[in-house]
């Protein structure tokens, strides 16, 4: 018991003990956490509309809204969402029930149109925006215009109900975050055709960004990536997702159409020569900052070149447009509405001074509102640096090639869990007894078991902390970094036992010897692996960077308090 004692007076083991907690409240298990995660909500869907949103990239697991029950009926799992679900109805209401609200979905029926070989006149409203000048001071108005308009007559069949718009899996139980292999999801690796440049990566990653943001998916990771010759590629990640879905997202040149009057006025790629993003040619218009009764707007302004063909159909479809005249200026009757893939990304209002002119640099305006001037200035540039984005994607400076794509389904994902589980469990049961069969001496044998589990502890807390995903190449990272230090605790142990006949031979001087050993091995380990951190395409940097953490955890927190350990209890 003496001993004992004096094992948690050693200050070596109080920080080792210090970290274990801290990495435990990092990870924050909760083995008895049910409900469903919420991964993603699809734009415009029942459970958008009803106020429920993404969960944010940067949040832990365990800080995801999880779905309790629903209709009052507990939901505890996956499949008993699937069940609920597959029971609704169209336009019923249904309760969900989080743990951070409540929410209330209208079911919507799913509808299929037959489009006739007839046409009626039909009223449509529009919501226009203008400034307008009261004593001096700019405000941000807006009117309803209605006006008739021929349309192709359809007919409508309720065929069932529509998707909620939710995208879960099991809550999760820790903070650790699972890579693709995993949980399930594909991978795809992306290469350029040609080489790009720092600011056309940016704008091709941008674009992917935006173009998955817009199909409603999340748990999304597009980044560049590169290997030891030099070679960029661009990574995407996606949880969740098949790999027809992925490669049918990334495969489309992301059309994007720029349409008057349902009349396409231009398209991206040719017809959109250049987006200016910076210089005289973008920014905050000096003049567009105005207050309104719940705070600030401002207005942003950039310059697109199209080309001569685009500017004369813009000319064709605007000489017979009529101009609507008020207060904060003039504007053409119709709006310009811009389309990514078939979808309505903006709608914007169009200068008279653009009627029937073909004007091949036109600018393109729009703003933003705050509570205070500065929150109004960010909501301009976030919207302007969209705008931009959604412009350019039709165009993307390189054509991307398809290298690699990995898929795990999520049911093999959960089989890997459990495997690895088992595999864990069994190695450290192994390790433990061919240490004990080689020392015979339980004071050597249960602190190596111990300084294993915390390692692996310590390791799994620092990913957690920095959003690391744990994947196949990481737990393999895992193994070594353990196996490396089961080494070291042995060269510990062999010291100190080499020398304990000999009263002259210092504690001091054992233990020095074996962290000289240590040391070496340690920096050994570190220089073989920072290659991996940039070798294939960075699939494998998991691997390099768990290694690296974990002997240098083992090096200066686990093994420093194993020697402690061991001096208590083998020294005489």
């Amino acid at each position: 018991m003496s001993k004992i004692k004096s094992i948690f007076k050693k200050v070596r083991v109080i920080i080792l003990l210090f970290c274990l907690l801290l990495a435990l409240y990092v990870i924050n298990p909760n083995p008895w956490q049910e409900g469903v995660a919420i991964r993603g909500v699809t734009k415009n869907s029942s459970a958008y509309l009803a106020g429920m949103e993404n969960p944010s990239p940067n949040a832990f697991p365990r800080e995801r809204e999880v779905i309790i029950s629903m209709n009052n009926q507990k939901i505890s799992n996956e499949a008993d969402y699937k069940i609920f679900v597959g029971k609704l109805e169209a336009n019923k209401t249904v309760q969900i029930t989080t743990n951070k609200g409540d929410y209330r979905i209208i079911t919507r029926p799913e509808i299929e149109v037959t489009t006739l070989n007839e046409t009626e006149n039909v009223l449509v409203e529009e919501i226009e925006y203008f400034n307008k000048t009261v004593n001096g001071t700019t405000i941000l108005e807006n009117r309803t215009i209605k006006r008739y308009i021929d349309v192709p007559k359809t007919e409508t069949k309720v065929i069932g109900v529509q998707d909620l718009g939710l995208s879960i899996y099991d809550a999760p139980q820790n903070n650790i975050k699972k890579g693709l292999d995993l949980q399930g999801g594909t991978r795809v690796l992306l290469e350029p055709e040609t080489p790009l440049s720092a600011s056309d990566m940016d704008i091709v990653i941008s674009n992917l960004k935006e173009r998955l943001n817009t199909y409603g998916l999340s748990d999304i990771v597009v980044k560049e990536v590169g290997d030891l010759t030099g070679n960029k590629f661009i990574l995407v990640e996606i949880a969740g997702a098949n790999e027809e879905e992925v490669k049918d997202l990334i495969s489309k040149q992301g059309k994007f159409e720029a349409k008057i009057s349902n009349k396409t006025v231009f398209r991206g790629g040719e017809d959109i020569r250049n987006v200016a993003t910076t210089g005289t040619r973008a920014g905050i218009d000096p003049q567009g900052y105005g207050r309104t009764q719940d705070g600030w707007v401002c207005r942003f302004f950039f310059i697109v070149t199209l080309s001569p063909e685009a500017a004369q159909r813009q000319a064709d479809i605007t000489k017979n447009l009529d101009i609507v005249t008020d207060d904060g200026g003039e504007y053409l009757s119709e709006r310009l509405d811009l389309y990514l893939d078939d979808t309505l990304v903006d709608s914007l209002n169009i200068a008279a001074t653009l009627k029937g002119e073909a004007i091949m640099e036109p600018q393109i305006t729009g703003g933003g509102a705050g509570k205070t001037q500065e929150e109004a200035e960010i909501d301009c540039l976030k919207s302007m640096k969209r705008l931009q984005t959604v412009l350019i994607t039709g165009s993307l400076p390189v054509k991307l090639n398809i290298v690699q794509t990995d898929t795990v389904s999520p049911v093999l994902g959960k089989e890997f869990v459990k495997n690895t589980l088992i595999v864990g469990i069994l190695a450290i049961l192994a390790v433990a007894l061919v240490v004990f069969i080689r020392f015979r001496r339980w004071e050597i044998s249960l602190p190596v078991i111990f300084t294993m589990f915390s390692e692996i502890v310590l390791l799994l807390g620092f990913a957690a902390r920095f959003n690391w995903n744990i994947d196949i190449a990481a737990i393999a990272g895992i193994i070594v970094a353990a196996g490396t230090g089961v080494d070291d605790q042995i060269v510990i142990a062999d010291e100190v036992l080499r020398g304990s006949s000999d009263v002259s031979y210092n504690w001091k001087q054992k233990l020095k010897k074996a962290f000289f050993i240590i040391f070496g091995s340690y920096l050994t380990t570190v220089v073989a692996m920072f290659p991996l951190l940039f070798a294939g395409a960075g699939l494998v940097r998991g691997f390099a960077l768990t290694t690296i953490a974990g002997v240098t955890f083992g090096v200066f927190i686990t093994r420093p308090a194993f020697a402690a350990v061991v001096e208590v209890l083998l020294k005489r």
